[in-house]
């Protein structure tokens, strides 16, 4: 699990153990923290392998594959500010393609037959029609870090195409949130967050000092932005299901990991204030540019191929997430 120290990565790895799979960790801890694989070895009882290994390091991946019989990569590492990408695009292109380029060559070289892919619904754009298919237009991307995503998801069925690996989903993620429902892992943003939740956590918890709300004048019930949020362990549990999917169905597919459901900013805001009783302090600003009016996702495909489907809802999300933040604070994290 590439990047399994990272949000979406610690909670499938939870998820994998599970399932009876035995994960290996390989990330580089420039988006994550050490501290979270001692955390995971405590939540599931079992001894992780953690690499410190960054996927662009050929030598060092190569005596990862080289000692282990490997099924499946589920590859996640990838830096992922949208905004930061935008300051940034050589240092975005060079991380995000060359980890990928340098996985597909040890899947080819080991015989690794399995791939599922972090991708995101960023490959879609300003949505044509909602809610948004498969078959959405992939339109020109708005930022580095979507265009990396677009690559990435090319590469892949470039290497399908030329037998360069057997097979490979790619999952089309919406807006991950929340935490494990122990509150013992969650998002760890490093610096100011770019995603509202862990904003509006850390305001709740007196960090920050308010949130804005990035424009109310949107063609939208309350005018303000609408997103499909999906809990982080339905997520998780996704990946889990792709790889047992391709191993019994032996076919690679694309698809969207979402709940459906449209939920503005203000509605998310007072979710959170509803389920934590906690009254939050935000203001209404400008449009932020490069914001996409709303966008959710249709899960159809998803929900049958991978026999899957959301169980959490977001009020469990924002609990999980206010349990998540409340154990950082006890623990003095940053």
């Amino acid at each position: 699990v590439t990047g399994g120290a990272g949000y979406i990565g610690s909670h499938t790895v939870i998820a994998l153990i599970n399932a009876g799979f035995e994960p290996i960790i390989v990330d580089n801890f420039c988006n994550s923290d050490r501290w979270i694989c001692k955390q995971l070895e405590e939540l599931t009882g079992k001894k992780i392998l953690c690499y410190n290994t960054d996927c662009k390091n050929s030598s060092e991946l190569e005596n990862i594959f080289s000692k282990y019989s490997i099924e499946a990569i589920i590859h996640f590492a990838a830096l992922k500010a949208v905004g930061k990408s935008v300051e940034e695009p050589i240092n975005y292109y060079q991380n995000n393609i060359s980890s990928l380029l340098t996985v597909l060559s040890m899947m080819e070289k080991y015989n690794v037959s399995k791939l599922v892919f972090s991708s995101s619904c960023t490959v879609y754009g300003k949505a044509e029609f909602l809610p948004v298919t498969e078959n959405h237009p992939i339109k020109i991307a708005t930022s580095p870090y979507g265009f990396t995503k677009q690559v990435c998801e090319r590469l892949i069925e470039d290497c399908l195409k030329a037998n360069k690996i057997s097979l490979a989903t790619i999952l089309r993620y919406f807006n991950p949130i929340g935490a494990h429902p122990s509150g013992k892992i969650g998002e760890l943003p490093i610096g100011t967050p770019n995603n509202l939740i862990p904003f509006i956590c850390q305001t709740a918890a007196g960090i920050r000092e308010k949130i804005t709300v990035f424009g109310d004048n949107y063609n939208t019930p309350d005018g303000t932005c609408i997103r499909d949020y999906i809990h982080v362990m339905d997520l998780a549990e996704a990946h889990v299901k792709s790889i047992l999917k391709m191993e019994e169905k032996n076919k690679s597919l694309t698809l969207n990991l979402g709940t459906g459901k449209g939920i503005s900013v203000l509605e998310a805001i007072k979710t959170f204030e509803k389920v934590n009783q906690i009254k939050l302090n935000y203001t209404i600003g400008e449009r932020r540019a490069g914001d996409i009016e709303q966008i959710y996702a249709d899960t159809t495909l998803a929900e049958q191929m991978l026999e899957w489907k959301t169980k959490r809802s977001i009020d469990e999300a924002m609990e999980d997430v206010w349990r998540w933040q409340k154990f950082l604070k006890s623990k003095k994290v940053p």
